[in-house]
């Protein structure tokens, strides 16, 4: 027999061990991610509490990261207003006089840098901050000129409580309208039965006006340390991130946040985390209670010598349909050590389960080689005769990253490439799809495709910070986007039910194959620092989209310009 619980009865359990307060995570998408993999290469070693394939980061093992690099990572004086922009950004754990601001606004605003309004006393942390996001854009899609324009207005705040209580949360009101590939991608996620679209990165959406959407972005967890300096508990509504590409093939921050729980266990030279979740399918209108889904990943991270970490992956997709759309959670699952495989052979269940492997190699002070291998299914002797089997289901993702490239100081580069096989992450049900919210829970191009992607930032000046992005990708389309016949899925829509396919189309299936579709991406971007963490940001894209079906064309050639403060860019990179 199966014993089941409820998601906040597991919850409920766990909180009753706890012990010690843990830090709060930097958020993701900051410029701090990036700059953190720059410092650790140029270093020359890997960092043992950072193990950069598991995002988010905490904040007060990065800080302790950055005050440990050698003097010779300050080269320039852009790397040093970069490391003095950790010990600012989370000066509760840097304890620097810097962070301090020269004028404090009527003294009890703005007395740091990093916040509008701060406590640090005894037993008690707090950070607030506004959050704002003003763009104006204009460009054109094919003949059509296209008006784009984001406000975004919010709040902020994190801390602690009698150092054993960590929380943080940010919410936000949002209006935009988007460049019009962005609402092709809105229309593609949407349900046809829905009334209410779904913008990509976000959850609930309604139209604004006659071209814009209106969403709010909640996102908000509390953290505790279960075993001092060893475990450590998280639990929210946010996103996460594994891997250490610019895309990952596992678990993305490409769409919309989900509820979980997460413990993180560090060792020796070992992390190893486990993510728990309850996760939305988007199959109806509104007010109305979408149905449940779960899913539970495991993510082993080992450091081998001083430039080397290995990790092991894998993750069950699952979930019971029944008549109040609440799902029940396996409690079998959540074994943090067993392989999910076995148990769900042993439960006589049918749910979507994948393995991966992560690898990072850092060399010469200069580079890091990176990749992931995912295996969704694999029978050898398909893979052997080469007969396109539809059940050989992979992903492969390589790159390199190349800091002060070519003698430059401060001049990064980095390449990768993302082979995605046909029916990846697809299932036989929405309940097992790889996805959430109909968005995909690893790549946002889903599967049956080949990605090539180019990147280089450039920081001449300590507060402005060139970019300029390459995409190119060649993938397989459908006819439709909601007949699930073997007919209309060639394997690239991940909500599509792959049922039909080991009839139809058993062997000779190829990567791309169906309506082969070219996208070319490009986009250059100009973020100037104002202030801490209050940017400007002038933005160009061009993107050409061709297809062997003509009315899917789309060319696109748009500007735009932003104010933002305490908020990641918004990048619709697909």
């Amino acid at each position: 027999m199966i014993y089941r619980l409820t998601f906040l009865s597991i919850l409920t359990v766990l909180l009753q061990r706890f012990s010690n307060a843990q830090s709060t995570y930097i958020p993701l998408n900051t410029g701090a991610y990036q700059l953190t993999d720059r410092y650790e290469v140029l270093s020359g070693r890997i960092d043992p509490a950072i193990h950069s394939s598991v995002k988010p980061y905490n904040r007060e093992q990065t800080v302790k990261f950055i005050d440990s690099l050698p003097q010779s990572v300050k080269q320039t004086k852009a790397d040093s207003f970069n490391l003095n922009y950790f010990r600012i950004d989370s000066w509760e754990w840097s304890n620097a006089e810097i962070a301090n601001s020269k004028k404090p606004f009527l003294k009890a605003f703005y007395a740091k840098q990093a916040d509008a309004y701060s406590v640090n006393v005894k037993d008690f942390d707090l950070h607030i901050n506004p959050v704002m996001y003003f763009m104006g854009g204009n460009g054109a899609g094919n003949t059509q000129r296209n008006y784009t324009f984001m406000n975004t207005r919010g709040i902020e705040m994190r801390g602690r409580i009698a150092k054993r209580i960590g929380f943080y949360t940010f919410f936000a009101d949002n209006q935009g309208a988007f460049p019009n590939y962005v609402n092709q991608k809105i229309d593609y996620y949407t349900p046809e039965n829905s009334v209410n679209p779904i913008v990509p990165y976000e959850a609930f959406a309604k139209t604004f006006k006659t071209n814009g959407y209106d969403f709010i972005t909640g996102r908000g967890y509390i953290t505790f340390e279960l075993v001092k300096k060893y475990i450590d508990l998280q639990f929210g509504y946010d996103k996460n991130f594994i891997g250490n590409g610019y895309r990952s093939l596992v678990l993305s921050d490409a769409g919309a946040p989900y509820t979980f729980l997460k413990l993180n266990t560090h060792i020796w030279k070992i992390h190893y985390q486990n993510i728990f979740t309850q996760m939305n399918m988007s199959t109806g209108g509104a007010d109305v209670l979408y149905p449940k889904k779960y899913s539970a990943f495991h993510h082993l991270s080992v450091n081998i010598g001083k430039n080397l970490n290995i990790g092991l992956f894998e993750s069950i997709i699952f979930g019971r349909a029944d008549s109040t759309k609440n799902g029940t959670y396996d409690v079998s699952y959540l074994n943090p050590v067993i392989f999910y495989r076995s148990i769900e052979q042993a439960n006589g269940s049918s749910d979507n389960s994948l393995l991966g492997l992560d690898f990072k190699y850092n060399f010469l002070k200069h580079f890091s080689f990176y990749g992931q291998f995912v295996i969704d299914e694999l029978v050898f002797q398909e893979v052997k005769s080469h007969s396109g089997w539809w059940g050989n289901k992979q992903a492969l993702q390589l790159g390199m990253k190349y800091f002060n490239a070519l003698g430059i100081k401060n001049l990064d580069l980095q390449a990768e490439t993302n082979i995605v096989r046909p029916y990846m992450y697809q299932h036989a049900n929405y309940y097992t799809s790889y996805t959430n919210f109909n968005q995909p829970l690893a790549h946002p191009m889903g599967a049956n495709f080949v990605e090539l992607i180019g990147i280089a930032r450039y920081q001449p000046l300590p507060r402005l910070m060139l970019q300029g992005k390459m995409f190119y990708t060649i993938f397989g389309d459908d006819s439709t986007k909601t007949t699930n016949t073997a007919v209309s899925n060639n394997g690239g829509n991940i909500n599509k039910n792959y049922t039909p396919i080991a009839e139809a189309n058993t062997y000779g299936n190829t990567i791309a194959q169906g309506i082969k579709t070219n996208i070319l991406f490009l986009s250059l971007q100009a973020s100037y620092q104002l202030r801490h963490n209050l940017f400007v940001d002038l933005t160009y894209i061009y993107r050409k989209q061709t297809s062997e079906l003509v009315s899917k064309n789309l060319d696109t050639n748009y500007i735009s310009c932003g104010v933002r403060l305490n908020i990641q860019p918004r990048n619709y990179e697909f």
